[in-house]
């Protein structure tokens, strides 16, 4: 086992894989006849939508799975930022920190998001989990581009697009998400 990410209070992930979601691995693994290791990042992209981080057992039984050292995973979850060691709020906010949208102000909407749900706003985000509000519901991150650049600025609330976001109007936004 690695020690990487914080310890997990509850239990492993690896002892939590439904039937539909080893199902979807199954097939996805198929996609790669002649390199397993081409699966890692779809096999990293369904763990995560399903249990909205990946531990260490995630990265040890997706190593197994595709016949690969757990070094191999955990360097992938480690370079992208959108995957992540540890859970973040039950509604993760994505900011487009970018060239248009900074320049339309997506460090104040980043500001306002966080101040709204009681996160600190000075937190880093970039490549670390993602600070959490305490009642765990919201997270706040700054991500790259969100390919809207023409209604910057832009955020991703959890599957949600939203455009033309104002600092003003991120507590209503928060409001919707209750």
């Amino acid at each position: 086992m690695h020690t990487h990410a914080a310890p997990s209070t509850g239990p492993k992930q690896a002892e939590l894989i439904p039937a539909d979601l080893l199902s979807k691995i199954d097939e996805a693994v198929t996609h790669y006849p002649v390199s397993k290791r081409s699966a890692s990042l779809p096999l990293l992209h369904l763990w995560q939508n399903h249990f909205g981080f990946v531990d260490d057992s995630g990265v040890d039984w997706i190593a197994n799975r595709l016949e690969l050292q757990p070094i191999n995973i955990l360097e992938l979850v480690t370079f992208y930022p959108w995957f992540r060691q540890q859970a973040a709020g039950k509604v993760c906010i994505r900011v487009c920190r970018t060239l248009s949208c900074a320049l339309a102000g997506s460090y104040e909407v980043r500001d306002a998001f966080c101040k709204a749900a009681g996160i600190d706003h000075k937190a880093p985000t970039h490549g670390h989990t993602p600070p959490v509000s305490a009642d765990g519901k919201f997270s706040v991150e700054f991500v790259e581009c969100l390919a809207s650049c023409g209604s910057a600025p832009v955020a991703l609330v959890n599957d949600d697009l939203l455009e033309d976001i104002t600092p003003e109007g991120t507590a209503v936004i928060l409001s919707q998400y209750n």
